[in-house]
Order: C-alpha cells, then structure tokens, then sequence
C-alpha cells in the first residue's frame, strides 16, 4: 500500500506543480493586457483559466479516491488534506487572474489613461509568491514557507499605495473615475493571490510539522 501510495503522491505532487505554473501563466496574461491591449491575449486567459479548473477537478477526484481506497493517517493524512486545500487556492488565483483581464478590458474601454502604478511589477511579486510556495511544497522546505508568509506584507502595502494614489487622483479628476476603479480592482485581486500564496505556505508547514499558524498563529507567523 505504501508503494502505490507513494506512485499517487508523487502523480498529485506534479499536477499540483503544473497547475501552478498554469497559474503564474495566466497572472502574467493578465498583467500584460495593461501594456498590450491585445484582445488575443484576453482569450489566451480564458482558455488558461479553463485548463486550471480542469486540473482543479481532477486533483480532487484523485485525492478522493486515495482518501477512500488508501485511508492514509498521520502525516500522509496531513499531505494529502494540505493537497486538496493548495487545490483550491490555485483554482482561486486562476478566477482572479480572470477577474484582472476583466479589470482592464473595463479600464481599456474607459479610455486606459496612464496612472503610472507599476502593477506589473506587483504581480511579480505575487508570482514568486506562487513559485516560492510551491517550490516549498516540493520539497518540504519549512524556511521557504516561511519566507513567504513574510512576503505578503510587501504586496499588501503595494495594495495599500495604489487605492491611496487613486483615491487622491479621484478626487482631482472625477472624469477618471472609472479607469481609477478598475486599476483599484486589479491591485485587489493582486493581493487576494498572494494571499492564496500565503494559504499554501501555511499548508506546507501544517503538511510538514502538524503545526497550525493560520491566523497569527505558531512560531511561523512571530
């Protein structure tokens, strides 16, 4: 049982890994549509964001049937519990990468004016967020996770700057409102991903250590 056990993991564990460069993919997708306003691109996203959700139901089905079939305990338990849960943060970046694209083909069609936020480089940020977390789950790397958790104040304080810059350039152009919203929505989603980001790295050290540092909580988070 352990053999095949470890075969099924090891299958879940580069799904897991695929599905996350799906999604650095498409948060890159998203992103670009600012500079290109390339409607291409905006059906490239779509069509990545289809893949994800596909990936998204397969990993569950196949961590159901390892849950029925295997009944792993103790740690296993944990690796696969903390499997189902990376699952659904991916498949949640994948809408928001989404909602971005929606963002700014509402903001092209508002006229696009250049407010000079940097997002790009935002969601570079986020992405290695992604990659860190995930590469942290690879391969079980505590100081990793870790790091990543620290990593979400930054991308919550770019968050912070740009409602600030928009609120102040709402006020002095109220003809811009709406592009302003949009660019607010987009830095949003932004920092919804890393939060999911975060979400996977306390998983890695649930998965690792038993150890539960949600919410403040555990050494991971002092």
């Amino acid at each position: 049982m352990l053999r095949q056990f470890e075969v099924e993991l090891r299958e879940l564990k580069n799904r897991i890994l695929a599905m996350g460069g799906l999604v650095e993919e498409a948060i890159e997708k998203s992103t670009l549509l600012l500079g290109s306003r390339d409607q291409s691109g905006f059906t490239q996203l779509k069509s990545i964001e289809r893949k994800i959700n596909e990936e998204n139901m397969m990993i569950d089905s196949i961590c159901l049937e390892v849950l029925a079939r295997l009944s792993p305990v103790a740690a296993d338990l944990r690796l696969i519990l903390a499997i189902i849960k990376i699952n659904t943060d991916l498949e949640r970046m994948g809408d928001q990468a989404m909602n971005i694209g929606y963002n700014v083909d509402h903001y092209i069609e508002d006229g696009g004016v250049d407010l000079k936020l940097n997002l790009p480089h935002m969601a570079g940020l986020v992405k290695k967020m992604v990659r860190d977390s995930l590469d942290a789950f690879m391969k079980d790397d505590i100081a990793l996770a870790e790091k990543v958790l620290q990593s979400d104040d930054e991308v919550d304080q770019f968050k912070n700057s740009v409602f600030e810059k928009m609120v102040t350039f709402m006020r002095t152009s109220p003809d811009q409102i709406g592009p302003a919203l949009d660019m607010i929505l987009v830095a949003r989603n932004l920092e919804r991903m890393a939060d999911h980001a975060t979400n996977i790295a306390e998983d890695v050290i649930f998965a690792c250590t038993g150890e539960d540092v949600r919410h403040g909580t555990g050494k991971a988070k002092k």
